[in-house]
């Protein structure tokens, strides 16, 4: 009898833990699922603009402050703004959560017009603007954090698992977007 006692103990103690594990979530998943508030802060370095903006106030997206993230995220060359996906908000968002920072998001390049992305294309000595780019769509954004290493910021990137992730370490920014699961370098 002491000896299923013991076992029981065990087993009891075991599958607490288990549970107790269980129940304490990733710290970047839980802020997403959770009603919290999300806020970034961005500085344009093309335009030497700075943002700060709460894009998600714990319930809903605030169209207000996603029409503020739009222009900013504006095709700057040719005074162009785009809808820009909140999902791209979330990603970045997630990625600071993950890197455990809230340094700005130094933004290279949001949203360009087809005729902007066309000229970039044209002048570009290699392959590094694509044709059908997620930047004319308004899922895409070229980026680097503040004193957060590039290659550190691409690695939190590629652990999300949650679009296209590009890296250019030459030209100092990632890349994400909010298409296919897909990397390159």
């Amino acid at each position: 009898m002491e000896k299923i006692d013991s076992h029981r103990r065990k087993l009891l103690l075991l599958g607490s833990a288990a549970v107790g594990i269980s129940c304490l979530p990733h710290f970047a998943q839980a802020s997403l699922s959770t009603s919290r508030p999300r806020i970034l802060t961005l500085n344009n370095i093309n335009t030497g603009e700075s943002l700060k903006a709460e894009f998600f106030n714990g319930k809903t997206y605030n169209p207000s402050e996603l029409a503020r993230l739009n222009h900013f995220f504006r095709d700057y060359r040719a005074e162009k703004i785009h809808a820009i996906d909140p999902h791209l908000f979330d990603h970045i968002y997630r990625l600071q959560v993950m890197l455990e920072t809230r340094k700005p998001i130094q933004l290279v390049s949001g949203f360009r017009s087809i005729a902007t992305n066309n000229h970039l294309r044209g002048r570009s000595a290699h392959s590094g603007v694509a044709k059908h780019s997620y930047h004319t769509l308004g899922q895409a954004m070229d980026f680097h954090i503040e004193g957060i290493a590039l290659s550190n910021v691409r690695k939190a990137a590629l652990k999300m698992n949650a679009g296209g992730v590009g890296y250019y370490p030459k030209s100092n920014f990632v890349h994400i977007d909010t298409g296919p699961v897909r990397h390159w370098s």
